[in-house]
């Protein structure tokens, strides 16, 4: 048990560590493609947070995996780099003890993932659908800052305040432009104004009345332009889409999948088993591949490693999509990659499976 502690210690140690890291990076590069929306008016910069929370199960359950694996790998590595496996090993720890030994945090790993991708991770899923739902619903009232140029409908229309009341319905220093048409016949129509309110119809649309202002309207690159005063003016703003249903699959409760006989929905649960089966069979073929000559160096193997990580998850996707097209039988889904790899895992071991146990102690339990 001291053993079995140590290494275990070793591996959830080196793989927080190693999770932490991903994690880092996949969040940081995900929360700037959400601020990017955000500062162009598609997203509310107060959800940024919630959305990031929603999507952080979903971002476990492939981030653990292969922290897993690298946790093993470098756990590992520095045990052999020290000499310390060998010390192990003349005690009477044998390899095929270190690879029961590993599975038993690798146990732990495949239950966390698949409390995640079963429920928790589901249920981020579709609360982050509800979100962008909610944020489709929203005027470019709820998303205009003060200060800010705001490009709406692809760029066609932008949109400026210099000042904005705290329940958005006054403006301030207001500045419209709107492009028209494509090509050589587009037209661009300009509008400033002092100030401007917000009115609600009973119909439901919204108008964005401005006060006191101008409007410009030509051809870019021509002089021809009609310039217009008005003491008000009244703009029409895009009635948004209100969507309340969520069709994304991954949303979908693991019940709601396995009472469902699609092809998608039997793909989509089948995924979600997989991904914490990868988690035992990668921690079996992970312990061959750390072992490493202290001569050699820790990341002589690692590089080799990482790639049939990635040709074992890459082989996962191209299943699944394979058995969403109706390629390969329902029956056999992503049953065969797991059975591949796990064949791989036997090669890799099958010195330390099929070598005779040894007493403990090794050579000198005679002694």
């Amino acid at each position: 048990m001291i053993v079995f502690r140590y290494l275990s210690r070793e591996v959830l140690q080196t793989l927080a560590a190693v999770s932490g890291v991903l994690l880092l990076i996949i969040m940081s590069g995900r929360f700037i493609k959400y601020l990017a929306q955000a500062a162009a008016g598609q997203l509310d910069s107060g959800v940024l947070f919630l959305i990031m929370a929603y999507r952080l199960p979903g971002f476990m359950v492939l981030i653990l995996p292969l922290g897993m694996f690298l946790g093993i790998l470098l756990a590992y590595g520095r045990l052999y780099l020290d000499s310390e496996m060998t010390v192990l090993s003349a005690t009477g720890i044998s390899d095929r003890k270190i690879i029961g030994y590993t599975q038993g945090p690798a146990l732990l790993v495949m239950l966390t993932v698949a409390l995640l991708s079963f429920w928790i991770a589901p249920a981020g899923v579709l609360k982050t659908q509800q979100l962008f739902n909610q944020q489709d619903a929203l005027t470019e009232f709820d998303t205009l800052a003060a200060g800010r140029f705001q490009a709406l409908g692809s760029g066609q229309r932008v949109t400026y305040a210099g000042g904005l009341s705290d329940d958005r319905t006054q403006l301030e220093d207001i500045f419209i432009t709107e492009r028209r048409g494509d090509g050589e016949d587009a037209k661009l129509g300009v509008l400033v104004a002092a100030t401007g309110t917000q009115e609600l119809n009973a119909d439901g649309s919204r108008y964005l009345v401005l006060n006191k202002g101008f409007r410009y309207e030509g051809q870019p690159g021509e002089a021809d332009f009609r310039t217009i005063e008005y003491d008000t003016y009244g703009v029409l703003l895009p009635k948004p889409e209100v969507q309340t249903e969520v069709t994304d699959r991954e949303a979908m409760s693991t019940p709601q999948l396995l009472s469902e006989q699609g092809l998608d929905e039997r793909a989509e649960l089948q995924w979600r088993i997989a991904i914490p089966l990868l988690v035992p069979i990668v921690a079996f073929f992970a312990v061959p591949l750390a072992r490493v000559n202290p001569r050699q160096g820790r990341f002589l193997k690692l590089l080799p490693a990482i790639l049939l990580y990635m040709a074992y998850l890459a082989l996962l996707i191209s299943a699944r999509g394979w058995m969403e097209s109706g390629k390969t039988p329902a029956a056999l889904g992503l049953w065969w990659v797991h059975g591949l790899f796990l064949a791989i895992g036997l090669v890799l071991n099958r010195k330390a499976l099929t070598a005779p146990s040894r007493a403990a102690g090794g050579a000198h339990a005679q002694a």
